[in-house]
């Protein structure tokens, strides 16, 4: 089962090289991982996403909090929390699918942010679903390349 961690840090040297090595420690994989500083310059947020049961996430929630310089953890729940992520993709583009891959980017609210002879390039924001849905209908076209951000969450409380 696939579970999202929000980590509150103290942004400090090293806090992302022992939340990776506690992961890595113990044989846990990380899916995503995100960092980004918050409101506060003093602390960044880290989502990170991994599979588990239950118990093994509950165990990783708890080894976590005892680290130094973490503030909170949460797992969050489905329904708990509201969850977006970033994709770039470079679509191989020719006269007659410009139009095509212009009109499908239309549809799923995405911007095109850069124009070339043969590619267009386009961000895509959404839930997860939402931006595995897009890169399937832009495979068909021929995605040259792709990145992504990774989950990024907040609580809905």
């Amino acid at each position: 089962m696939r579970h999202t961690i929000s980590v509150l840090v103290q942004n400090k040297f090293g806090v992302l090289t022992r939340v990776a090595g506690l992961f890595s420690g113990r044989g846990y994989n990380i899916d995503s991982l995100n960092v980004a500083p918050t409101h506060d310059p003093k602390t960044s947020r880290m989502t990170i996403v991994t599979r588990g049961d239950d118990a093994t996430v509950h165990q990783i929630v708890k080894q976590l909090d005892k680290l130094v310089n973490v503030i909170e953890v949460t797992d969050f729940r489905e329904g708990e929390y509201v969850d977006r992520e970033l994709a770039l993709i470079k679509v191989k583009v020719d006269a007659r699918s410009r139009a095509e891959v212009m009109q499908v980017t239309d549809i799923f609210r995405a911007k095109i942010v850069d124009v070339q002879p043969s590619t267009l390039t386009i961000e895509v924001t959404g839930d997860e679903s939402k931006v595995e849905k897009f890169i399937s209908l832009m495979s068909s076209f021929g995605v040259q390349e792709l990145t992504r951000t990774g989950k990024v969450a907040l609580a809905r409380r």
